[in-house]
């Protein structure tokens, strides 16, 4: 697949670089920044062109006209939207994705058809980390929450602590601590290598445990791994930007949250917006006064959401110092993100892959729902719709066990639809795969991907 992407900042660049290492997709990258080019150039097996994205010269020197598809992930929700409409009306290129920060287009979604800016699908960055965000919140033990099927199975990353009660345990413990709820561990990882767990493989402390559960029971899952925190009740957040708001707003129904901000005038926008829905306070959250005076060591999350990776850091840092319960920090660069959690900072968020997954659904052959990035991209969750019978599929009409994974890959969980409700199923070996089966597969080698897709992909006698 021939893949343009305009725009070489952290979400262009990771999208370019996952799909460079699956080895399947030709990527031309576009940007006016030639260090930022040159840097991927170095790094990665693809083409850059130097250029303006709604440039109908540069475009065609990316090659466009032989694209099978767009992604427009420039800084700019205008110069993304116009160069989709260009990429149709001009080049008729098949599939045109936007990134866009501002929510008006979301909310007039008939802007975005063929006789307006021609996007097939808009992409929100923002809209991503609020929801991870939020979960993370309502589910504070956990290091990432991923759901799927509209909800209907969720996918917990969690920490093996001391007072788990299946810590220094078999998994197959489990069945006996937990008798009337199904779940599936589909992965631990041990000192950064990932394991492949069967049912004598003993968890240990400091395991990072990825376990698939019906959401209804996520609760009882936890206690196997470490002991449940206290519900979150206090939440202050470091940064009044767009994302800070909007996480703050989602959350206003239940809590009400301290939004802390160095800018008065934003401040008094924000106190405007939310209303009696946050506190909002004027300040600089590295201030340790500042947050000694507003009581940091009785909240239950400080979550920092500044534009700033350092300020991010070190205010999450201090805050934790202070007595905060748990401390989340939003960090843009990877090397940061991964040297800061699990230490004092409990949860790190980095935005460009909360993005990619929404991306690489579109790009991924096959009847793809969604997909996940873990692991700061190492690893994939992915939830793959299956079509036809036993003589077009090579999975369906097949128990569980009979299906020959990848190394590396494992069938966790199956969504099916009974009776006009979803029904989440555990990929035990004796189940038989349906039709329009929701499967949902953790993938720790990535190199992998390509015979994932081919597996899942309806045979042309099919049709």
């Amino acid at each position: 697949m021939k893949i343009l992407i305009l725009g070489a900042g952290r979400v262009g660049s990771s999208l370019a670089e996952m799909l460079v290492s699956d080895d399947k997709s030709d990527v031309t990258v576009v940007d006016t920044h030639t260090e930022a080019l040159d840097n991927l150039q170095e790094r990665f097996d693809l083409r850059t062109v130097a250029g303006t994205a709604t440039s109908i010269d540069v475009l065609r020197d990316a090659g466009i006209e032989d694209a099978d598809m767009m992604v427009a992930v420039t800084a700019d929700d205008e110069i993304n939207l116009v160069a989709c409409k260009i990429a149709f009306k001009v080049f008729n290129v098949p599939q045109r994705i936007a990134r866009t920060r501002s929510t008006q287009w979301l909310n007039n979604s008939e802007l975005l058809t063929e006789d307006g800016f021609a996007v097939d699908k808009i992409i929100s960055p923002e809209t991503s980390v609020t929801e991870t965000i939020k979960r993370l919140i309502q589910i504070p033990e956990a290091l990432q929450v991923t759901e799927f099927a509209n909800g209907t199975v969720t996918m917990l990353t969690v920490i093996a602590h001391r007072g788990g009660l299946l810590v220094s345990h078999p998994i197959s413990d489990l069945r006996n601590h937990l008798p009337t709820v199904d779940c599936r561990i589909v992965s631990v990882y041990r000192n950064g290598i990932a394991l492949l767990p069967d049912a004598t493989t003993n968890i240990e402390v400091g395991d990072e445990v990825f376990v698939l559960v019906a959401t209804e029971n996520v609760s009882q899952v936890l206690r196997e791994l470490r002991q449940i925190d206290r519900p979150v009740r206090k939440v202050m957040i470091a940064g009044g930007g767009n994302v800070g708001v909007r996480v703050a707003h989602s959350i206003s129904e239940s809590l009400t949250p301290k939004i802390i901000d160095h800018n008065k005038v934003r401040c008094e926008k924000i106190s405007n917006i939310l209303g009696s829905k946050a506190l909002v306070i004027h300040g600089d959250a590295t201030d340790e006064a500042l947050l000694e005076e507003e009581n940091v060591a009785d909240i239950d999350m400080f979550v920092a959401l500044t534009n700033d990776d350092e300020n991010n850091i070190m205010s999450a840092l201090l805050a934790k110092r202070l007595g905060a319960k748990r401390v989340m920090s939003l960090i843009n660069r990877k090397a940061y993100a991964e040297l800061v959690e699990g230490g004092n900072i409990d949860i790190t968020i980095t935005p460009s892959h909360a993005t990619v997954g929404e991306l690489l659904k579109y790009i991924r052959r096959g009847d793809i729902e969604a997909v996940h990035s873990l692991k700061r991209g190492a690893a994939e969750a992915l939830e793959i719709i299956v079509h036809g019978d036993k003589s077009t599929s090579k999975v369906i009409g097949r128990m569980v066990e009979q299906i020959k994974m990848p190394k590396g890959s494992f069938l966790g969980a199956i969504v099916r639809e009974v009776d006009g409700e979803n029904t989440a199923l555990m990929a035990h070996h004796d189940l038989i795969i349906d039709n329009n089966d929701h499967l949902i597969v953790f993938v720790s080698n990535r190199k992998i991907i390509s015979d994932i897709e081919k597996m899942f992909t309806v045979s042309a006698r099919f049709f």
